[in-house]
């Protein structure tokens, strides 16, 4: 899934760990800034990340040089949730995404999740294609949280897939 000369790096799979917190924090920072079109700010920080461990796992993929790209698992009862899905930007168009959004559907059909859920800005109009290719469908949208500071008006568009 490479193009050129460029070869895919060995990439170690594992589930994040809090020690990760300031590696995630830069990974999810860096990947998230075309948000930054609508979203004043960074997109995470140590503090906002800390829930996360406790309420779901992060899927990670490391390489030599770190971690090169991240996802969200959240069980919600018979549902799931999956979010934060990171890549470093020069890893980006591998086929990681799709990677990664397997593993995090395969680690909530575990759990006995009959479906998984997601949510993306507006102002991001390039990932819903990528999501619908990848099975997921438009739900309906939702309201950007008051705390989160917006350059533009946008909402979020939510998704959902049925899983196995």
């Amino acid at each position: 899934m490479t193009s050129g000369a460029t070869a895919m790096p060995k990439l170690l799979e594992r589930f994040g760990e809090p020690a990760d917190t300031d590696a995630l924090v830069t990974l999810i920072n860096v990947a998230f800034r075309p948000e930054q079109i609508a979203v004043d700010g960074d997109r995470i920080n140590r503090e906002r990340l800390q829930p996360f461990f406790a309420n779901g796992k992060f899927l990670v993929l490391e390489d030599r040089e770190g971690l090169a790209g991240c996802v969200y698992a959240e069980v919600r009862g018979s549902r799931g949730y999956i979010g934060l899905l990171a890549l470093r930007p020069v890893l980006q168009n591998r086929g990681l995404g799709r990677l990664l959004m397997r593993r995090a559907e395969r680690f909530l059909t575990a759990a006995g999740c009959r479906a998984v859920d997601l949510r993306t800005i507006s102002a991001r109009n390039d990932l819903v294609p990528m999501y619908q290719h990848l099975g997921y469908e438009e739900t309906g949208t939702a309201a950007m949280p008051p705390e989160i500071p917006l350059k533009i008006p946008c909402h979020f568009i939510t998704m959902s897939k049925r899983l196995p």
